[in-house]
């Protein structure tokens, strides 16, 4: 069942993980975040939904590239996606949280199933990235 608590004009009630997942499934922008040389760091990536995984792109050497890459067999670097629909005149929305370790997806990975990931920024981001969930949480802004 789901939580409702009122919010003025609006209830926030939370998402099942199979709400998100339906929410997410269309693919389209999400963000990802993730801990950064510089610090905290968030970038807006193309994605699809494949077999339960977030799929994106990425540039080989850029900033997130390196920034996944601990360096260390078997240690895997955690990171945040989340991706939101708002509709601010009518005060309703949702938006979905995923966590999880990124993993580089290999040369076998890669035969058919990614084919549909576009880069958000194209140029040469033909490295893929997927994120395994670890956790999948939801939020639901509805007027009442």
């Amino acid at each position: 069942m789901n939580a409702e608590r009122e919010t003025g004009a609006s209830t926030l009630e939370e998402l099942t993980e199979q709400e998100c997942y339906e929410r997410i499934e269309p693919g389209g922008i999400g963000r990802v975040a993730f801990g950064g040389a510089p610090g905290p760091t968030v970038f807006p990536v193309n994605y699809r939904l494949i077999d339960g995984q977030v799929v994106f792109r990425i540039r080989k050497g850029g900033t997130m590239d390196q920034s996944l890459q601990s360096g260390i067999d078997d240690l895997e670097v955690k990171i945040a996606f989340q991706i939101d629909r708002i509709d601010e005149q009518n005060h309703e929305g949702w938006s979905v949280l995923i966590q999880g370790p990124a993993h580089h997806v290999s040369e076998d990975e890669l035969r058919g199933a990614t084919a549909d990931v576009h880069s958000w920024a194209g140029d040469d981001r033909d490295h893929y990235v997927r994120i395994a969930p670890l956790s999948v949480t939801g939020r639901k802004i509805n007027r009442i």
